[in-house]
């Protein structure tokens, strides 16, 4: 198919012949993109969410507010436009449509319409600031590469992904219970992570020093360039929420699946950097003569029988491997920007599906439906379509 076949609207994507019908190449392009946004993309949906009733459907609602939100566009070869606004549903399709995007975020809802932010600039008034944003937070497992060898880089797999199904457990809690938030939407980040929309008038309201607050209560320990502080623990107990945490999630993820998984006593410089967080000599040596002499992947209860004294030391071991690693700029500044979901990811190809908190354990990254995998299913329900009208 030719781009101008897609653009005016011929972009069934059907190849001659039912025995090619699936026959819809891997990949990710503009071409493939203009058939998702014409009829898959949820614009309805996105526009129903990012109103909250000021949608004019009734007179007290806020008719400006969606037309207040900024949109950003990454088009193909990189071209990055800022600060989109638009007025109605029909508005924000009709520009995806014809832009066709390769990236879309979200950002703050401004004061004024972030499109006309220069007319306001130019009067002299600093008018021009956001004033509602969600909670959000971005976790991306490059973030664990110190604590995960069975991928490199950007690459996840069902080993480490675990690891990502732990952060959601803890953050969603402590934002429900801790907090009092309801409204939190998880949505996967369509290659190497999840992001978290809390969507609560409360937490659209926050200031960005409440937002910082709320950061800063999950900051257990700072990583600079992918240099985790190990040592991370503040005071002799655990603070409440770090507690329910570590006995609800934290430690049996560690001892049934991290270690093995990720074979953390595989080698010696593996096992060496555990024992550096070990503050007694003897206990390390103890250890590391044992894990040196069986080869064991995983600890046995004689070592655990041998740490026993050492509590806040196992504690931060496992915190230290296991823990939520956020980055917290994002969730600190009303002005981020962040990935809308079912944005297509352009190196995978995958959609940003959305996971649902209670049932996270079952997600499975791997099984994603690709951009040409959903056009493979819209080509066997255009063929289907055709043999009934036939039959």
């Amino acid at each position: 198919m030719t781009k101008e076949e897609a653009e005016n609207g011929r972009d069934d994507m059907l190849i001659d012949g039912p025995e090619q019908a699936n026959a819809v190449p891997d990949g990710f392009n503009a071409t493939y993109l203009r058939i998702y946004y014409g009829k898959l993309f949820p614009h309805a949906d996105i526009f129903k969410w990012m109103s909250y009733g000021n949608d004019g459907k009734h007179p007290a609602c806020d008719k400006s507010y969606f037309g207040r939100r900024e949109f950003s566009f990454t088009l193909e070869n990189d071209i990055y436009i800022r600060f989109q606004s638009f007025n109605s549903v029909s508005e924000l399709e009709n520009s995806i449509k014809e832009k066709c995007p390769f990236k879309i975020d979200i950002g703050p809802v401004y004061s004024v319409d972030p499109a006309k932010r220069h007319a306001y600039e130019q009067s002299g008034d600093n008018v021009f600031t956001p004033v509602e944003r969600e909670l959000v937070f971005d976790i991306d497992i490059t973030d664990y590469d110190d604590v995960r060898f069975c991928s490199n880089e950007a690459d996840v797999c069902l080993e480490c992904w675990p690891l990502m199904t732990v952060a959601i457990k803890v953050i969603d809690t402590a934002l429900r219970d801790d907090f009092g938030f309801n409204h939190i939407l998880w949505v996967y980040s369509g290659r190497r992570g999840v992001h978290c929309w809390v969507c609560d008038r409360k937490a659209r309201r926050l200031t960005n020093e409440q937002r910082t607050s709320i950061a800063d209560y999950f900051r257990v320990y700072k990583v600079a360039m992918k240099i985790v502080t190990k040592r991370c623990l503040p005071g002799p107990v655990l603070h409440p929420f770090l507690a329910r945490s570590y006995t609800e999630v934290l430690k049996g993820f560690f001892e049934a699946k991290l270690l093995s998984n990720q074979n953390l006593l595989s080698s010696e410089k593996r096992y060496e950097e555990i024992l550096e967080m070990i503050p007694d000599a003897s206990v390390a040596s103890e250890l590391g003569g044992r894990w040196e002499e069986n080869k064991r992947p995983s600890m046995s209860k004689e070592d655990t029988n041998i740490t026993q004294g050492l509590r806040r030391c196992v504690e931060e071991i496992i915190f230290s491997f296991t823990y939520p690693r956020l980055d917290m700029e994002v969730s600190k500044h009303m002005n981020h920007l962040l990935k809308a979901p079912f944005c297509v990811h352009p190196k995978t190809g995958r959609v940003c599906v959305p996971i649902d908190p209670n049932n996270c354990d079952e997600f499975d990254p791997t099984t994603v439906p690709t951009l040409s995998q959903l056009l493979e299913e819209l080509n066997k329900g255009g063929l289907r379509q055709d043999a009934e009208r036939m039959g």
